[in-house]
């Protein structure tokens, strides 16, 4: 996967250029199909509320075309019951026309508790893509010696999800002493590892909060090669009780993130993996965080459009 965006000038398409280049050869110009629309999945962590049938019907409701389901402790499906309890889910939620593209799992390596049952499950289900990592940097060791003696545990995973044709894609969090929350050391997490074993989940929020300005620009370019996934929300800067600086998550929109610029960066990366909408603001009851979703749902699709995605 190559980020495009220096390359291809304001206003004009792939599909522009590619035309264009055809007829500067002299040669026939072939029909060059349209990009398929990026499909929206909700992070099934923010409808814990409903359960079985009643989540598919809920998220079909609200318009999302795909689910993002939390197979981990407390989530919609918990990591001992997965072979019995994920089919009958992933079968419902197809029912109602939806897909499942990925699950956010607690797997951090080879020997997290049931990691191979979930893979063998997604496996057998057709789900390629799920969600690992949460690893933090501990002591006074030097970070590069961390990360070099975090990648055999890395390789391990990538040998395991290679034979189970499955990818996982490392969330990135904002934070202390978080990996991933500086971007280059996942670069140098996963240099030289396959991207369809082992990959990147995009989290523009967190970007943001991590680099305002220009440092997400720098870091959405630097993971493009891992870019499997992307999730999105919004926030902007407050203070809390104590005074302190903190993200403030936000309704989709009323924050900080440079949506648009993002997504024309999207759409030049090329990226047709899962894209996942996060809510960490304050909703309210259960019907106004519906209410809420389907606005931020309606908001981002107004992005995407902008996008030609």
């Amino acid at each position: 996967m190559t980020y495009q965006t220096e390359v291809i000038p304001s206003g004009l398409s792939r599909r522009t250029l590619l035309a264009g280049a055809g007829l500067l050869l002299g040669g026939p110009v072939a029909a060059v199909a349209a990009p398929a629309k990026l499909k929206v999945a909700v992070f099934s962590k923010h409808l814990l509320f409903v359960k079985g049938d009643d989540l598919a019907r809920t998220a079909a409701d609200l318009g999302f075309d795909a689910v993002d389901l939390a197979v981990r402790k407390g989530g919609h499906v918990e990591p001992d019951r997965v072979k019995q309890e994920l089919p009958g889910l992933v079968a419902a939620i197809r029912k109602r026309g939806l897909e499942v593209p990925m699950l956010t799992t607690d797997i951090a390596d080879t020997t997290s508790p049931f990691a191979e049952d979930i893979l063998a499950t997604m496996a057998d289900l057709g789900i390629r893509y799920y969600r690992w990592g949460g690893f933090t940097y501990k002591g006074n060791t030097p970070i590069t010696a961390q990360l070099d003696a975090l990648r055999p545990a890395v390789a391990k995973l990538a040998a395991l999800n290679a034979r189970y044709k499955a990818c996982a894609m490392y969330h990135t969090h904002s934070g202390v002493n978080l990996v991933g929350a500086s971007f280059w050391d996942l670069q140098r997490l996963l240099d030289g590892m396959d991207p369809n074993a082992v990959a990147v989940n995009f989290d523009i929020g967190h970007a943001t909060v991590e680099g305002g300005l220009g440092g997400w620009i720098n870091n959405f370019r630097a993971t493009s090669d891992h870019l499997r996934g992307i999730a999105v929300k919004d926030f902007v800067w407050g203070k809390d009780a104590k005074g302190k600086w903190q993200p403030d998550w936000k309704p989709l929109g009323e924050g900080m993130v440079r949506f648009p610029e993002f997504f024309r960066m999207v759409a030049a990366a090329g990226f047709n993996g899962p894209l996942q909408m996060h809510f960490e603001y304050e909703m309210g009851s259960n019907t106004e965080a519906l209410a809420l979703m389907k606005k931020d749902l309606a908001t981002l699709r107004g992005y995407l459009a902008q996008a030609g995605l």
